[in-house]
């Protein structure tokens, strides 16, 4: 059974993605969250039961926990999960991003230039 891995606030090295993070978690789905965190791990589905019982196989899964594997072979292949929680994580992930670009910016990692300018910078890397 595959295992899900959560890095707690303090082993991000970029402070200010971790505090966005927790308070995109706190505002957009502590619930779910709390499921996944909890947990630990996938609901397995063989592609066996895939093809026979079809996306009945990926709802009863899902009840258990947000996220299931599916093993192909004995491996490990694919994750499903529900579009609510995909929204979820993948807006933690955009929420990260904007964090990440905020403290580039206010450290002062970035380059203001015109657009003829980027591009020739561009090409000469």
């Amino acid at each position: 059974m595959a295992k899900i891995a959560f890095l707690h606030s303090h082993q991000l090295l970029n402070r200010p993605v971790a505090g966005m993070i927790n308070r995109t978690i706190s505002s957009a789905g502590r619930s779910m969250f709390h499921q996944v965190k909890c947990r630990g791990s996938m609901t397995p589905i063989r592609a066996n039961d895939l093809k026979t019982r079809g996306i009945a196989a990926i709802e009863s899964a899902l009840v258990d926990s947000p996220e299931a594997v599916v093993s192909v072979r004995g491996k490990d292949k694919f994750v499903v999960m529900s579009l609510a929680h995909y929204q979820f994580l993948r807006e933690c992930e955009l929420n990260a991003a904007l964090a990440e670009t905020r403290a580039d910016l206010a450290a002062g990692r970035f380059v203001r230039e015109s657009a003829t300018a980027h591009l020739a910078r561009l090409d000469s890397l």
